[in-house]
């Protein structure tokens, strides 16, 4: 380590060299050399997160032009992409995979040393004249079980402000690793920029996992889903951790609901980008303490969570005051928020579905902008982007849960899967047992792609478990570890689907409003107590009328009509015999696909079947006995 620590010193300034030599783990200290002798930057500061250093990283994202303080509420800023980076990239994220061995082949991938030399080669001089920023930081809450020490090293003070919103520092922790630790490490590198400060060689942007070394590699981006290399780019380097350790990385929001007497029930849930996650999250009169990521492990028997990040990246589309009444007022008030991709106007932001009249003109990631401008493939620029973003700290929201930083974390009495499906499952059900919830709605989770994904919006496909783009393990191996988790556990969580996008087959029609889901997730709270019986379908135990009429009326002051919740609540039988052929025939051609996923799904081809022989096609919810 001493010829490592020997080249760092001819590059660093002797301040910054004194502070990277007090980390002792040699893996840190190579990876950082590696990134100096490539992008060949003109400085390197390396953040060992005292306040002044932290101040400083915010004020070069101003001075860099990367951010924008012009706005008239204070703590305010706004960043833009470039044009041709506004959401993840499927096609330009890429696994790098050893020769001898083999991913999903519905996984992007190519062979490792092949990609390697490319990235690296983009690399190359990425940061001539400008300043590397080391960030050390934590996945996981500090000195916990479930933290995982990780590092960026960016040239983009942009990026290093964000993760200051999102994840634990890490300085410190890094100072006490052992030469075994393992470490997550990124390099990105915005490259070649152009007046506006955005990425200029888009068509050569690059982002590749070399998992065999739990390393990113980001080029030529700086949309934070591409460039921050703690998101989902190292969930797919969890996936792996977690698989050979036996827990479980998720794709997941934590939500506290409160339920009768004072009680505060715990429920993680996953659902594809732009499908209500955050919202459900964001419940009013509930606790967020997460709205993205979690890891999840058995503690002494227990299932116990983690938030992994601190704050919240959150899509900025359809926030408006009626739907969303706690993060709009936090985006209307002072305090420290970062704004990506929305329309400027007069020292304000706007964006689309923020239900008021949106300015004619003004600046957005297209430059200056104004109403009927179009890109260079004839296709007409929103004022704002679908996937535009804000960053926030969790600790800003009101309702952010006490137990965010609890290194034992939080237990989880239940677990929702939830995507966009418009034909066949019922708003809310319970599964039989935990292999039933992990296939029928985990693995099956069939949804429409959204905008948060380039080039993908308006597709149906099956996205298991809302983490189908970042599991780097065969597909079968990642759910038959997920089946396998609850085996040891004293208490297994109940598991629930979920559906706000049911709609009605003859009039096209939404038959759930968006403030529903309170409902929901209310009637769950009251169910993994043991408060309430249920209907025993086909697909899962569902609601009574009778359980659910009162929640209506208390949280909503809305009279639910029981033909409302016959509509919702029928048993579509040809759709859910439809969905379970698209399934099997998914995991039909993967490797290593679990016995108990077809077992699970012919068991409900059969209630199904055995339900229309005695029914029909669509079967009211008033036709099923009742259970506790």
């Amino acid at each position: 380590m001493s010829g490592v620590l020997k080249k760092l010193e001819s590059y660093l300034k002797k301040q910054e060299f004194e502070k990277l030599s007090k980390i002792k783990n040699a893996e840190v200290l190579e990876f950082i050399l590696l990134s100096i002798e490539t992008c060949a930057p003109k400085d390197v500061f390396i953040c060992s997160d005292t306040p002044d250093e932290i101040a400083h990283i915010k004020n070069m994202a101003i001075v860099s032009g990367e951010e924008s303080a012009a706005l008239l509420t204070p703590g305010h800023t706004f960043h833009f992409d470039g044009i041709n980076d506004q959401g993840r990239d499927r096609t330009q994220t890429k696994f790098l995979v050893p020769q001898g061995e083999k991913l999903s082949e519905r996984l992007n991938q190519m062979e490792r040393e092949a990609g390697l030399s490319e990235v690296l080669g983009l690399l190359k001089n990425s940061m001539a004249g400008k300043t590397m920023i080391v960030r050390f930081l934590t996945l996981g809450p500090q000195d916990s079980i479930f933290a995982i020490p990780c590092m960026e090293c960016t040239d983009s003070w942009y990026v290093a402000h964000s993760v200051d919103l999102l994840y634990r520092q890490g300085y410190k922790a890094f100072l006490k690793l052992d030469e075994n630790a393992e470490i997550f490490k990124t390099l990105h590198s915005a490259g070649e920029l152009d007046e506006r400060n955005t990425s200029k060689n888009y068509d050569k942007k690059r982002i590749y996992i070399d998992y065999t070394k739990n390393a990113v590699y980001s080029v030529n981006n700086q949309y934070a889903g591409n460039s921050i290399g703690f998101k989902k780019l190292a969930l797919r380097l969890v996936i792996r951790k977690a698989h050979k350790e036996g827990w479980l990385a998720e794709h997941f929001m934590l939500v506290g609901i409160h339920g009768p007497d004072g009680r505060k029930t715990y429920f993680a849930g996953a659902f594809p980008s732009g499908c209500g996650k955050t919202s459900t999250a964001m419940l009013p009169g509930e606790k967020i303490l997460a709205d993205d990521l979690a890891y999840v492990r058995n503690i002494n028997g227990e299932c116990r969570a983690v938030n992994v990040e601190k704050g919240i990246f959150g899509i900025i589309q359809n926030i408006n005051p009626d739907d969303d009444p706690l993060i709009w007022k936090i985006l209307h008030s002072p305090g420290e928020i970062i704004f990506s991709n929305i329309l400027i106007k007069d020292g304000k932001t706007w964006w689309i579905g923020m239900n008021c009249e949106i300015p004619d003109e003004g600046v957005n990631f297209s430059g200056h902008w104004y109403k009927g401008k179009k890109d260079a493939k004839g296709n007409e620029i929103p004022p704002a982007h679908k996937n535009a973003r804000y960053t926030v700290s969790l600790k800003a929201l009101p309702n952010c849960d006490e137990e965010l930083e609890n290194p034992q974390g939080i237990k989880l009495s239940g677990i929702l899967f939830g995507g966009r499906d418009y034909r066949g499952y019922v708003p809310v059900q319970q599964s039989f047992n935990w292999a039933h919830g992990v296939v029928a709605y985990g693995a099956a989770l069939e949804t429409e792609t959204t905008f948060a994904v380039v080039g993908e919006e308006g597709k149906f496909e099956i996205n298991i478990m809302s983490i189908q783009d970042f599991v780097s393990i065969p597909l079968g191996e990642y759910v038959k570890n997920y089946i396998k988790f609850a085996d040891a556990l004293k208490e297994e969580p109940l598991i629930f689907g979920v559906n706000y996008f049911l709609k009605d087959p003859e009039t096209g029609k939404f038959l759930n409003s968006k403030l529903d889901k309170h409902i929901w997730i209310k009637w769950m709270e009251l169910r993994v107590n043991g408060n309430v019986k249920v209907r025993q379908t086909p697909t899962g135990l569902i609601p009574l009328y009778e359980d659910l009429t009162p929640l209506f009326k208390k949280i909503l002051n809305k009279d639910y009509s029981e033909e409302e919740y016959t509509k919702q609540f029928t048993i579509r039988v040809p759709e859910n015999l439809a969905k379970i052929e698209r399934v099997k025939k998914f995991w039909q051609k993967e490797e290593s696909t679990p016995q108990e996923i077809f077992e699970v799904l012919d068991e409900q081809k059969e209630r199904l079947l055995k339900a229309k022989e005695k029914f029909g096609d669509y079967i009211e919810p008033q036709k099923f006995s009742i259970s506790d």
